[in-house]
């Protein structure tokens, strides 16, 4: 194998690596919804790519589908990314 194979190889391992990470979802409850702002209050555990403690907070969200999935009170699991003006939860499943 090329040198540039072994660096090509050693980089999409390590981006993949990062991307999975970043990915992980945190469970969490629906504590408020308001559509107008696309903001959810979210009671959460630890948020590890955020190096966040559990708390209660608002996020955005991105894409605005993601309000249609979830209402007061749901438990869920979810993603969640820093955004040039706040937190953004990128994606979210009902909790198992």
């Amino acid at each position: 194998m090329s040198l540039f194979t072994k660096t090509l190889l050693a980089t999409s391992l390590a981006a993949f690596a990062v991307g999975t990470f970043a990915a992980e979802l945190t469970d969490g409850e629906v504590r408020k919804i308001d559509k107008e702002t696309l903001k959810l209050t979210i009671k959460h555990g630890e948020i590890k790519n955020l190096d966040m403690p559990p708390m209660t907070m608002v996020f955005q969200v991105k894409p605005a589908a993601l309000m249609e999935k979830v209402k007061v009170g749901d438990r869920i699991r979810f993603s969640a990314e820093k955004g040039p003006s706040g937190y953004v939860v990128t994606a979210i499943e009902a909790a198992r």
